[in-house]
């Protein structure tokens, strides 16, 4: 099964080709439209500014090749700023995103403490969720983030984390799922979420 890692220069692409590596998954990078285009997994990470993220995407045409893959059904996984500009907007510069799940990416707010949110937490997951199968409840994971997910509809989270308060720490929407944390920084733990969904479905 060819699985494709989207190269858009945001994103972490050294530790995420480690961790698959890791597990010996075949894959390839790529910032070809084309190449995404005949996906049968992909792989979305990211890091840095939401807004010039999107500018990165619709330059290269990868934002359409994302939607497109993405009403085929074809199974994606965001990560970090991955799982930010999946949704409709982002508070970060105001931008429109790709809008494959309702909702926005919001900045955490002052009495939270420092932003970013940086450091292992542990992530309660919805019972069940096929993503973490494998993982002890309450695994830990690694996370790095200004911003969070905030889903308009309350059925698309599917973990949720504490730092001031609860907010969601993974989504999913069809074919897609988003983690705000980081597999691929995230241990054994993390390592197990990348083998679940490249096995899955």
């Amino acid at each position: 099964m060819k699985t494709v890692v989207v190269d858009y220069q945001a994103g972490n692409l050294r530790s995420v080709e480690t961790a698959l590596l890791h597990i010996g998954v075949e894959h390839e990078i790529t910032s070809d439209p084309d190449r995404l285009a005949r996906a049968q997994r992909i792989v979305f990470p990211g890091v840095g500014d939401g807004a010039h993220a999107m500018r990165l995407l619709a330059e290269r045409e990868l934002d359409e090749a994302l939607k497109d893959r993405h009403a085929a059904g074809v199974p994606i996984l965001g990560i970090c700023l991955g799982c930010q500009i999946v949704l409709e907007s982002t508070e970060e510069g105001g931008a429109s995103c790709l809008g494959l799940v309702p909702g926005t990416a919001r900045r955490f707010p002052p009495e939270c403490g420092k932003v970013p949110h940086m450091g292992w937490n542990s992530v309660r997951t919805r019972p069940g969720h096929w993503l973490f199968s494998g993982l002890p409840a309450g695994s830990s994971f690694y996370f790095v983030h200004s911003y969070y997910p905030a889903p308009a509809r309350a059925a698309d989270a599917i973990a949720w984390c504490e730092y001031g308060f609860e907010f969601v720490a993974a989504i999913e929407r069809g074919s897609l799922v988003a983690t705000q944390f980081h597999p691929e920084k995230s241990g054994e733990a993390g390592l197990q979420v990348l083998r679940n969904f490249l096995e899955a479905r």
